[in-house]
């Protein structure tokens, strides 16, 4: 991989590029920055709470900043204490805005902080980047309504999106679409509803929501797919330590798969049984992996995965795969073609409303490295036993796109541009830095 990369990412422009060269294998072990989805629950969470939550590993990632930047917009201070995240509770009581909040690309940000604003007897204008402002939002302008807060979005339910909170009432919410951001948005609202609200989902989401909600002291019921939570409740300050991001593992994960010869071990790692399939499908495919140290901390699963390459078969991924694994997809995708029988991605629909439409994105990059994919309407169909030849690589401002075919690149023929290389930023500023020191030239 090319050295020609600053140490702190975000200072590279909207031009930026990499150029990664064909690797050998991959060897060494590595730390992950914080989970990026449970790093905005635990923030936002803290915001409401009372007392000071203390985090260690919280994640680097730009979406993550974004949920901080907003919260201290609302008055919930924070401070850095070494590796600490020190965020000062103020109850269930926020404090008005006295500008619009920036989540910049961040969906979690603005779906799920959207909830917490409904409970509020004030509005609230949130708006983010232009990517940001291409994904829907009706998704949670429904429920919120329904429960009795007001939001205007723009004529197409897209941002910016202004809600206006106060008395809240519980409701029943059957989700249309399985959506883990949607099911906390309602959650979170339910905190400050009148009443218990319910909400069931088609397809069993990460809990990651539930699961923080009940660290802070919150009381959840949990039936099948139906989640209920009672208004009112107040909730208590943690001290913890974030777990390691599960879904940046993928990146180095496949990256491991690709080589007979690569020994990785992951350290501190997110073990979430709604996220842990990942590692389930890596076996499957014939990847080496083995799992060590189990503990738990916060009701979330930690442990240390060790990975050793294989020859990669192929898979299908479809049903509530394709929705558990639907940050991992991008990365099974751009590897598909050195798999023995190749990958058939269905039911993933979700893809194109992403920070880019991911499933076009794939098929655009993985034709510019030579191989052939058949784009379908809710995935991909891709042929295993291809070669591919280095490109220039388009990231279209999407940090999993930018990441993926990082990995791709290390077993093409001759070297890979990445542009829009930055993009990383948004959830792993580290990235490039870090594949480059485990990638064996």
């Amino acid at each position: 991989m090319d050295a020609a990369y600053p140490d702190d990412i975000s200072k590279m422009n909207n031009d930026s590029t990499v150029v990664v060269r064909p690797a050998k294998n991959i060897q060494g072990s590595v730390r992950l920055p914080g989970d990026k989805s449970i790093s905005h629950r635990y923030a936002m969470l803290a915001a409401i709470a009372e007392g000071d939550t203390k985090l260690e590993n919280y994640s680097t990632g730009a979406d993550c900043a974004s949920t901080l930047g907003c919260l201290k917009a609302l008055g919930a201070n924070w401070e850095r204490d070494g590796d600490k995240l020190i965020i000062h509770g103020r109850g269930r009581q926020l404090q008005v805005p006295t500008a619009p909040l920036d989540c910049g690309n961040s969906g979690s940000t603005v779906r799920m902080l959207s909830g917490i604003l409904a409970g509020q007897n004030f509005t609230s204008e949130l708006f983010g980047d232009e990517s940001l402002s291409r994904r829907p939002m009706a998704r949670v302008i429904k429920p919120l309504e329904a429960m009795g807060a007001k939001v205007a979005a723009s004529d197409d339910g897209k941002l910016p999106l202004k809600v206006t909170g106060g008395n809240l009432k519980a409701i029943d919410y059957k989700m249309p679409v399985a959506s883990a951001q949607v099911k906390s948005c309602v959650l979170f609202a339910g905190l400050f509803a009148d009443g218990e609200t319910a909400v069931e989902e088609p397809i069993r989401t990460r809990d990651h929501s539930e699961i923080a909600l009940r660290a802070f002291g919150c009381e959840i019921n949990q039936s099948g797919n139906e989640v209920r939570i009672k208004g009112g409740q107040k909730l208590r300050a943690i001290e913890g330590r974030v777990p390691g991001d599960i879904s940046s593992s993928a990146f180095f994960l496949c990256a491991a798969a690709l080589f007979p010869d690569s020994q990785l071990l992951v350290q501190d790692l997110l073990m979430n049984p709604t996220r842990a399939r990942l590692l389930d499908v890596l076996i499957a495919m014939g990847v080496g992996i083995s799992v060590q140290q189990i503990e738990e901390h916060h009701g979330e699963l930690v442990g240390t995965v060790q990975v050793k390459g294989g020859n990669l078969k192929g898979m299908t991924l479809h049903g509530a795969d394709s929705a558990v694994l639907i940050d991992e997809i991008p990365v099974f995708a751009a590897i598909a073609p050195y798999t023995e029988n190749g990958i058939e991605i269905r039911d993933a629909k979700e893809l194109r409303v992403k920070e880019s439409d991911r499933i076009a994105a794939v098929a655009m990059n993985l034709r510019a490295m030579g191989a052939e994919v058949e784009e379908l309407e809710d995935g991909l169909k891709i042929p295993g036993g291809q070669k591919l030849r280095g490109a220039e690589i388009d990231s279209l401002g999407d940090h999993r796109i930018a990441m993926a075919f990082a990995v791709a690149a290390l077993r093409a023929q001759g070297e890979t541009t990445i542009r829009g290389a930055n993009a990383a930023v948004i959830s792993y500023p580290e990235f490039y830095k870090t594949l480059s020191q485990l990638t064996q030239g």
